[in-house]
């Protein structure tokens, strides 16, 4: 059942200060002691650099999510999970069926360049 949808907000005091951007997975690798199943990626993302995320995109292989393009949060405190800190928030939709939190990449159509904003 769809729960109800949240309080409407002003575009310019929520969206526009995120700091949303595209990068390239450079590597994937089983994040080891976080509490549920999650990959840690690095990620490519142009002159804003090199940034690390814990993610639950265990759905995936490492070979699937290896070179795609994802969006980045990049204007986040950087979170500790487990003896790793995520740099930034990668954002994924639910995959249907999934135990809650498995997810799947937001990625753009076509290449993007790397730090392209998301507007």
């Amino acid at each position: 059942m769809a729960s109800e949808l949240k309080p409407a907000v002003s575009k310019e005091d929520v969206f526009d200060l995120l700091d949303i951007r595209v990068g390239r997975v450079i590597t994937v690798e089983t994040a080891p002691d976080a509490r549920k199943p999650s990959y840690l990626l690095t990620v490519d993302f142009g002159k804003y650099g090199i940034k690390r995320s814990v993610a639950r995109l265990t759905s995936h292989s490492v070979e699937e999510l290896t070179g795609k393009q994802v969006f980045g949060v990049l204007n986040f405190p950087p979170c500790e999970i487990g003896s790793i800190v995520s740099e930034f928030l990668c954002l994924g939709v639910q995959v249907p069926g999934a135990e809650s939190g498995g997810a799947t990449i937001v990625t753009p159509l076509i290449e993007a360049k790397l730090g392209s904003k998301m507007f």
